[in-house]
């Protein structure tokens, strides 16, 4: 008897960039360890699929022929494969995992992130939140985020907590030297910030409230802002934050101290990690656009860095005070400012580096794999048994 059967929809594979890219491409690697892949990706993404597993591509944009394809693709897919089980890489794909598990009789699931629930647009929650009551399986990123699914109608037995994993890289110190040598930093207090821009990340808030008091108490200082802006987002107002970013600075008279970087390949992201004396993640507290995790802040422990942030959402599952960083009350710019003050200021010990280290241990992408497999055998074996979901 062969391996268990699992036919993959996904919208997010490398080289798209971000988050949810990097969970997608590790869920199949770890998956093909113990079940047989079929994959329905973005034909820009095929490459990304692990090498033994056959894919199908699809156009990535307009997002309406994505929907489209994939739906004819998954289900053509599933007709020949006869998998087990159909999981969506998102909540996006989530409507077409039940339609291809349906026209074989197989068990449907889902991963999804906080936005995949919370998104307030009224066909988005009509058409698709729905959907999500039905899925067998419903993988989530954070307590936070299994909150918002039981609020949507999914039932609790069928959710499972499974947060993203990290690599834990080996400690680098040369390549800060390049890092700050590539951007002209010298010796100075360098602060980053990791991700998509979008408004959830408060990075204009940050520069408004924060970035003056720090100047003042600490007048060598210097941000990093790593990453592009999310062109490839359902949301309305996923662009034009770039713009934003840029004029706040000139507004601010901040041109020496705060730099966008755009984006930098997983090389530099390193480097500006052991550069960095802290990652700051001011997320809002917005209401349908939810941090469901905030994978940026273990891997930031994973590299030894600690993570200042906003207690929003699922940010409370991927920083652990003061074990891997802080957590501010959401909208205590202040308390913020003194928290950075103190870590621009203070020497760093070994002994925090490696306890933050610890921390990013506990999601290593291992673990993460572990997880997925028990859940979506689980849901297989109940299948073939003839038990609920």
């Amino acid at each position: 008897m062969g391996k268990p059967r699992i036919l993959v929809i996904t919208r997010n594979l490398p080289p798209l960039r971000g988050g949810m890219e990097r969970l997608n491409h590790h869920l199949l690697q770890e998956l093909t360890q113990e079940f047989e892949l079929r994959v329905c990706c973005p034909r820009e993404c095929v490459s990304a699929v692990p090498p033994a597993v056959p894919a199908t591509g699809v156009p990535l944009r307009p997002l309406s022929r994505f929907v489209l394809a994939s739906a004819v693709h998954s289900i053509a897919l599933a007709r020949r494969f006869r998998p087990h089980l159909v999981l969506a890489g998102s909540g996006l794909t989530a409507p077409l995992a039940r339609m291809a598990a349906a026209s074989v009789n197989a068990r449907s699931g889902a991963y999804l992130h906080g936005l995949d629930i919370a998104a307030e647009h009224w066909i988005y929650q009509k058409l698709w939140v729905r959907q999500f009551r039905a899925l067998d399986l419903v993988l989530v990123n954070s307590r936070h985020t299994a909150a918002l699914a039981e609020r949507a109608g999914v039932l609790a037995a069928r959710i499972n907590i499974v947060h993203p994993g990290t690599s834990l890289p080996a400690w680098e110190p040369a390549r800060a030297a390049e890092f700050r040598q590539h951007f002209g930093l010298g010796d100075r207090p360098v602060l980053l910030s990791l991700g998509r821009l979008t408004s959830r990340k408060g990075i204009v808030e940050f520069l408004e409230r924060v970035m003056p008091a720090l100047v003042e108490a600490v007048p060598r200082i210097f941000l990093a802002v790593i990453g592009g802006e999310a062109v490839h987002s359902i949301k309305a107002d996923a662009q034009g934050q770039r713009q934003r970013i840029l004029r706040t600075i000139q507004r601010l008279g901040m041109g020496e101290h705060v730099q966008l970087m755009g984006e930098q390949d997983d090389v530099m992201v390193r480097a500006a990690f052991f550069s960095s004396s802290a990652l700051i993640f001011p997320v809002l507290d917005l209401p349908g656009d939810s941090e469901g995790f905030g994978m940026v802040a273990v891997e930031a422990a994973a590299h030894g860095v600690p993570t200042v942030a906003f207690a929003v959402g699922g940010v409370v599952d991927a920083v652990a005070d003061p074990e891997s960083g802080s957590l501010v009350p959401s909208g205590d710019y202040a308390c913020m400012t003194e928290n950075l003050i103190e870590l621009c200021r203070g020497s760093e010990l070994e002994e925090a580096r490696l306890r933050r280290r610890d921390f990013a241990a506990k999601f290593e992408w291992g673990r993460f794999g572990e997880r997925v497999r028990e859940a979506c055998g689980a849901v297989i074996r109940n299948a073939d048994a003839g038990l609920a979901p």
